[in-house]
């Protein structure tokens, strides 16, 4: 089955990326990157992103906003 949507693809392989403000995004690995933003792992499958970002990305919130309320 094609998808329109490759974010869709349960077979996908996709890239996490992070932005300056430490926002993390799940990206397929066959689209070109964003700008301003970087990869942070080599493809995989989607279960292996789900996994790393919950032991790596503890908030939504930009790391401006979590930077202010801790002064």
């Amino acid at each position: 089955m094609d998808y329109s949507n490759p974010f869709d693809d349960p077979q996908g392989r996709f890239f996490i990326l992070v932005n300056d403000v430490m926002q993390y995004s799940l990206w397929p690995a066959h689209c070109a990157l964003p700008p301003g933003w970087r990869t942070v792992t080599g493809p995989q499958d989607q279960e292996a992103c789900r996994r790393w970002l919950e032991a790596h990305w503890q908030t939504i919130q930009p790391a401006h906003f979590v930077s202010d309320r801790l002064q």
